[in-house]
Parts: structure tokens; sequence; C-alpha cells
């Protein structure tokens, strides 16, 4: 907020945002977004995690995280229901330094996938968030300095590629399919004064929802966090 939100959105006026890594519930701030319907999704450990989304169509249902306990102690998951998509808000486990949390990183990847996979069931689904990898080497600027670093294990890259086996598709990917689009740089080293970044923010659709696909973006100069903005417009 006292980095420029309101003023993003007020310039891009989006339909549905999505944050992540909130660290906040809807008790802690207070957000004036007139027009905007407010879900947030806060982790049981105060000023961690957590997720919110901001929407000025009404959905027709709200649920939270997975029914999973082991998963849904942490704020990451927020599913609204449209009349034609379901729309996943996510903010996916870090494998920590040393990759200390790979494992249990590795149970969530299975547990969303399978989350993601019942609501295609349904109706088709859109899925956003940070999802705390690189999937390609194209997707970061050093990819052989990075190879056993989380965020770039063969694990993680490989359950990004399950999505793409379960009808998904990287919507960014539809029209960029060139290096040198990032939404993450590292606070340190001057990373993003030098565009030594990495593409961890996603939005995924069902391979259905292609033709509806208008754009898909990265707002790369919006400042206020070390990620920046990424969207997509749907027809």
């Amino acid at each position: 907020m006292r980095n420029g939100f309101p003023g993003v959105m007020a310039r891009e006026e989006p339909d549905v945002a999505c944050l992540q890594e909130t660290k906040a519930g809807i008790d802690q701030v207070s957000i004036d977004l007139p027009g905007y319907k407010q879900y947030w999704n806060s982790a049981k450990k105060r000023g961690y995690s957590g997720t919110a989304i901001f929407t000025r169509v009404e959905p027709l249902s709200v649920s939270y995280d997975m029914g999973i306990p082991e998963h849904d102690q942490e704020g990451r998951v927020i599913t609204l229901e449209f009349d034609r998509f379901f729309l996943v808000n996510v903010y996916t486990p870090n494998a920590r330094h040393e990759l200390l949390r790979l494992e249990y990183r590795m149970q969530w990847d299975r547990d969303f996938l399978a989350h993601l996979v019942k609501l295609d069931g349904i109706k088709p689904v859109v899925f956003c968030g940070d999802l705390n990898t690189a999937h390609k080497e194209i997707d970061l600027k050093n990819p052989k300095a990075n190879e056993r670093n989380p965020g770039f294990t063969r694990e993680e890259r490989e359950a990004l590629d399950r999505f793409v086996e379960n009808g998904f598709s990287d919507t960014f990917r539809e029209f960029h399919p060139g290096p040198g689009h990032y939404t993450w740089w590292s606070y340190r080293f001057k990373a993003r004064e030098k565009d030594i970044g990495w593409r961890i923010d996603y939005f995924w659709i069902s391979n259905r929802l292609k033709p509806s696909l208008k754009a898909a973006f990265i707002l790369k100069d919006v400042p206020g966090s070390d990620h920046c903005p990424v969207g997509i417009v749907l027809d």
C-alpha cells in the first residue's frame, strides 16, 4: 500500500487482482478499493505467507485451501468460481535454503495438481501466482549456476511439466517464446537494475480456454516489490 499498489490498480483497472505473500489478514490492514469485493486467506502464523483476491465480478462461490490439514495452515490457496471457469490464486511453498523443504514441496505440488484436475473436471481453470519455480532454462538469467538451488531443481521443474501433461498451458509462452522475461529479482547485487532475474510468477489455463486468451504480459517496470505484476486478458 505504501509502495503504489492503489495507483497500479487505478491505472490497470483489472477485473480481478490476485496477490501472494500478503503476510496479513483483513483484520490487520484496511484497503479501500471501491467496486471490488475482497477475499483473504491468511496463515495461522502471523506475518507469514497469505493470499488475497480483489474482484469486480462477484463469484458464484469461494473456497479456501485444499481441504488437506497438512497444507491448510499457511493461507496459500483461494479458489473463486465464475460462470465460465474457476480462478485459483496460489502461493506455492519455497523449497528453502539447502532444499530443507523440498520433500514437502513435492507433496504440495502433487496435491495442488490434484486440486486443479478435480476442478478442471467441472469447468475450465485459470490458476495464477508465485509458483516459486523457473520452469525452463530460458526462465532465468543464469540457469547453469542455479541447477540445484531452490526454484530450479529438477524435481520442481518436473512438477510444472505435469501441469502441461494434465492439459494446462503457460499463457505467457503462448505469446512470448523467447528468453529475457523475468518477474522476480533478488534484492542483492542490484539484480533488478542489471535485469538478472527469474520468471516464477505465472498465469496457466486449461487448454480449452486458449481460444479466449487474447494477451499475456509482464509489467516489469512496476516497482514496490522484488516481484512485478503479471496478467492476462480473456475474451
